[in-house]
């Protein structure tokens, strides 16, 4: 019984230091908020790409979503 005990204090310290060790700080540090800002780094940053992206989008659909486009699956305006 003894040993039981000892074998389960044991795993609780073990399980308590790996989650104690898995807690480590996830977000985004001072010094690398600069490079983060830039707008290379935006999911829009070029225009024509996005246009471009949004033209693919609605003629494969064949639909106009909330962004205002018109036309049919054919992919010809």
């Amino acid at each position: 019984m003894r040993e039981l005990t000892r074998t389960a204090l044991l795993l609780l310290m073990l399980s308590a230091t790996i989650i104690i060790a898995s807690c480590a700080p996830l977000g985004v540090e001072v010094w690398q908020r600069d490079v983060l800002a830039e707008p290379q780094m935006q999911l829009n940053y070029e225009s024509i790409d996005r246009a471009f992206d949004d033209h693919i989008y609605f003629s494969k659909e064949g639909s106009s979503g909330g962004r205002g486009f018109a036309g049919g699956g054919c992919g010809c305006n």
